[in-house]
């Protein structure tokens, strides 16, 4: 089984450490909030609540570091629905 990244955006404080270190997964919005590239969006009231992304082996290096990079801890990894980070 695959690494879900998952991203508790509400908390987000727009830092842009995950965006520094994870390019290719992360990106800043133009809200100030970063972004999952490609990531599926959960929505409540009209906010966006969660973002989730299945990735690759290859990929929780990268999204490692960028959880751990991370001030405010709102970056997670699962893998078989067990929270890693």
């Amino acid at each position: 089984m695959a690494y879900k990244i998952e991203h508790d955006r509400p908390n987000c404080i727009g830092c842009g450490a995950c965006a520094a270190v994870a390019p290719e997964f992360w990106e800043m919005d133009p809200d100030g909030k970063s972004d999952i590239k490609g990531g599926k969006r959960t929505e409540e009231g009209g906010e966006i609540i969660k973002e989730e992304l299945d990735i690759k082996d290859e990929d929780y290096e990268k999204n490692k570091t960028a959880a751990e990079s991370c001030p405010v801890n709102v970056i997670h990894i699962l893998k078989d629905g067990q929270k890693l980070i």
